[in-house]
């Protein structure tokens, strides 16, 4: 047995359409409706360019599999945020400046990663890594 790679992160969300375009306008995922049994209007998954789904977004009133308590915005649990490696630096800062949307900015010179943090609208933290830019 072994981890190959992080599958998907699940956000649940009173606004659906607000958190898919998010997604959308800020890290060009694209974003499709999910599997039967969910349904349009209660789920929708973001894939990347290599057709992973790798968000899956569902409201508050999606069926889950395994069904726990969960209030969006300022709650989120014990996660402290999802990392993503990207590229395009310069155009995502472009596009959270075109949002008016708060970040922070972070450089590790001993790896050469350059670091976006910035909040979704459910308040999960993201950690965007662009490495060698």
């Amino acid at each position: 047995m072994k981890v190959e790679a992080l599958d998907h992160v699940n956000i649940i969300t009173d606004d659906l359409d607000g958190t898919a375009r998010f997604y959308a306008e800020l890290l060009g995922l694209e974003r499709r409706d999910a599997p039967p049994p969910l349904t349009p209007e209660t789920a929708q998954w973001m894939y990347d360019d290599a057709g992973r789904a790798i968000i899956h977004i569902n409201s508050l009133d999606c069926v889950r599999a395994y069904d726990r308590a969960v209030t969006p915005g300022d709650l989120t649990g014990a996660l402290h945020h999802v990392a993503l490696r990207l590229t395009g630096y310069e155009e995502t800062l472009e596009r959270l400046k075109a949002r008016e949307a708060d970040f922070q900015e972070n450089f590790v010179a001993a790896i050469g990663l350059r670091q976006i943090f910035t909040a979704d609208p459910n308040n999960v933290l993201l950690e965007l890594n662009f490495f060698g830019e």
